[in-house]
């Protein structure tokens, strides 16, 4: 069974939430790739459309989007991206990467809310403040 770590970013506060995808939930985000969109209440955000961003594998291996699959290999990378920043001009450097795909690997994906619901995200995570009732 998959399970792994979904963090949620919100571009208009710039917030990001961090919740968890077991079992069911889980397998909804197996076989999609970078780029491609995911219903929201995966990971209890009902009405809302993630868009997946990247992610890592259990080694910390960062998914590249110019690789297909979800497998491992090793890139020769000559600019900035991620898992790789040059400290000089002209450096290359070969960085072991995973696919863009998901899998059963992958132990955290990343994504930004594409799609909104009714319900704000605090909201519908339970995460509303005292302050905010006031």
């Amino acid at each position: 069974m998959a399970s792994f770590t979904v963090v949620v970013g919100e571009p208009e506060s710039g917030a990001s939430y961090q919740l968890e995808a077991e079992a069911q939930d889980a397998n909804r985000f197996l076989g999609k790739s970078i780029g491609d969109e995911v219903d929201g209440s995966a990971v209890g955000l009902d009405g809302y459309t993630l868009e997946i961003t990247g992610g890592s594998d259990e080694a910390g291996r960062p998914l590249n989007e110019t690789v297909a699959g979800p497998n491992i290999t090793e890139v020769l990378m000559d600019e900035r991206q991620t898992g790789y920043k040059p400290e000089r001009d002209g450096e290359r450097r070969r960085i072991t990467v995973r696919g863009r795909e998901v899998s059963d690997a992958v132990a955290q994906v990343n994504t930004a809310i594409v799609g909104r619901g009714d319900t704000s995200v605090e909201e519908l995570l339970g995460l509303e403040s005292e302050e905010d009732d006031e």
